[in-house]
């Protein structure tokens, strides 16, 4: 095992000014004021908090969740893409407007212009009840943070007092209504927003100006560089991540670590040394151009399509076995375009690591069913063995997982997960009889998994087009790349470039997603000078936007040998 200077902050440097604490962030907002103040902000933002933080001195305040409709009518509203699946909705093209009432929104509007200057409206949608000449704030808000205010029972979804349902119900909320409706809405006001705020930190709030975080933004998108990595417990986690990622030992294990899903991660600008949060989803929807590049932007619109996560069993245990669903299926079901291709990339086995992948050839599928079946009912073990392939999995072995195949990672691996996007879609079939880490069930998608399951992807077919399908692509002096996926049904090209000299790759206007899987470190260069020097250090995942071009690899160290993985859209065969 490697040990690396593992960054678990990386930044983006910008100029500009910065305001900390709600004292000084209350007075860089008042000076100057000849309109009303508005404070948008995303879901998950404490209201309460900004309320105490900013509403001093203002006589009339206005709350935007007093304007909207009743809970009631909210959740009639919702009730057809929350439906009645415990963890799974359908997508929404609900807007922000849709939650309001039109009666009250005119009402306030026209008590904001007659009260002028000593106005605040504060709260989501503000944008939309604060006339176009007031001061403009907006407070972001990254999804991880939301999730973990969603553990605490902190905070609640658009229109309705949810804060004490289940985590996954407020989950499915945000995935499929609040946060789709949020972007849009937040995506219409970048050119209007004259401060962004940080409450990512309860206590510790920053305010940047228009211009520095635009900058901010800007320069990212130009130049590789790296989201907030997040790590998180599992019922089956390990221990490899503790070490290399430099984690909390104390901690019982670290199953996840999602350091490029940038829908979810936070992304960090450094203003005057201090380090500003923001969605990672903020760029995608502002430069979606030069990150994503015009071909993969024209089909995939403002998502980023690739993820890049850690699965931790090294002294954990099995993953649940599962099944993703097929692209026909989660459209007609979800409204989702695509859906959850994915690989097991394998950083670092122990010996006997496994990996699930595929239907037993010649075992019999009602049976399975059956079985799975019982084992939900009745609490009985399932035999995985007797229906489910079971696969040596060996460092750098890479394994194809398209959407419908059976699978799952054994204990023993560290997995570099290398998938489309959506991430939410997982059918579990079997979870090994054990809880999860609330002391419950994880709940079992057996109906939905049964619907998407492709048996003929047995035995053979496994052994001839998922594991280690390996192609040599390219070789040059001191460097050699070979193509390691994907399977044909996914869009995802994989390729593993091994170096110990200076190796150059071109964006093909595609964005590029890498992650240093072998050597302590490695140098992102530019050829023509058009961003600086990027070190990357083993494990670590790194994106480089489209518009890069051509971009050089070099090792860290003399005489060092490196490999990346690199993944990118694939349009042609």
């Amino acid at each position: 095992m490697l040990k690396a200077n593992y960054d678990k902050y990386p930044a983006t440097k910008v100029p500009g000014e910065i305001s900390l604490g709600w004292k000084a962030i209350s007075a860089k907002l008042k000076e100057g004021l000849t309109a009303a103040l508005a404070i948008d902000c995303y879901t998950g933002v404490l209201e309460a908090d900004l309320m105490e933080g900013l509403s001093a001195g203002f006589t009339n305040i206005v709350c935007t969740k007093n304007l909207m409709k009743s809970e009631l009518q909210v959740r009639q509203m919702t009730d057809r893409f929350m439906t009645d699946d415990v963890l799974f909705g359908f997508v929404s093209n609900l807007r922000i407007e849709d939650f309001f009432d039109a009666e009250k929104l005119a009402a306030a509007r026209e008590s904001i212009r007659a009260a002028g200057p000593d106005t605040l409206v504060i709260g989501v949608g503000a944008a939309l009840v604060a006339p176009k000449d007031c001061r403009l704030v907006y407070a972001d808000m990254a999804r991880w943070e939301i999730q973990q205010r969603f553990r605490r029972h902190q905070v609640c979804g658009i229109g309705v007092d949810n804060a004490a349902d289940p985590v996954s119900i407020q989950y499915k909320r945000g995935y499929f209504i609040d946060w789709r409706a949020l972007d849009i809405h937040k995506e219409s006001l970048f050119g209007r927003v004259d401060w962004w705020l940080d409450t990512n930190t309860a206590d510790s709030p920053k305010l940047i100006g228009r211009e520095t975080f635009l900058r901010g933004m800007a320069a990212t998108a130009r130049k590789p560089f790296r989201v907030v990595p997040f790590f998180d417990p599992a019922p089956w986690g390990g221990q490899w991540m503790k070490d290399v990622c430099d984690l909390d030992r104390s901690a019982a294990n670290y199953g996840w670590c999602f350091d490029c899903v940038p829908e979810e991660n936070s992304l960090l600008l450094e203003v005057d040394g201090v380090k500003v949060e923001f969605p990672a989803n903020d760029l995608v929807l502002l430069h979606s151009r030069e990150l994503l590049g015009v071909p993969v932007e024209g089909r995939f619109g403002k998502d980023f399509p690739i993820r890049f996560d850690f699965l931790d069993t090294i002294g954990g245990g099995n993953l649940s076995l599962q099944v993703h669903p097929t692209a026909d299926y989660i459209r007609k079901t979800f409204g989702m375009s695509y859906t959850q291709d994915e690989s097991y990339y394998i950083m670092d086995a122990e010996p006997g690591a496994t990996v699930y992948l595929g239907f037993k050839e010649g075992a019999d599928k009602d049976a399975m069913l059956t079985d799975l079946r019982a084992a939900q009912r009745a609490g009985q073990a399932f035999d995985a063995e007797k229906y489910v392939n079971r696969i040596p999995a060996a460092k750098h072995d890479h394994f194809l997982i398209p959407g419908g195949t059976l699978h799952c990672s054994g204990a023993g691996a560290m997995v570099l997960e290398i998938s489309a996007t959506p991430n939410l879609f997982t059918f579990k079939l079997w979870d090994w009889g054990r809880m999860g880490l609330d002391g419950k069930p994880r709940p079992i998608n057996i109906e939905h998994g049964s619907k998407v399951i492709q048996w003929e992807r047995n035995t053979s077919y496994v052994k001839d087009n998922l594991v280690n399908h390996i192609e040599p692509v390219a070789a040059g002096q001191g460097w050699d790349e070979v193509r390691t996926g994907l399977h044909p049904a996914e869009f995802i090209e994989t390729r593993r470039t091994r170096f110990c000299a200076p190796v150059e790759f071109c964006t093909a206007d595609s964005v590029q997603v890498l992650n240093l899987v072998e050597g302590q470190e490695a140098v992102v260069e530019s050829p023509d000078g058009r961003f600086e020097p990027f070190t990357v250090h083993y494990a670590e995942t790194f994106i480089v936007p489209a518009c890069v071009g051509i971009f050089r690899l070099r090792p860290g160290q003399a005489a060092q040998e490196c490999m990346v993985m690199r993944a990118f859209v694939r349009f042609n065969p």
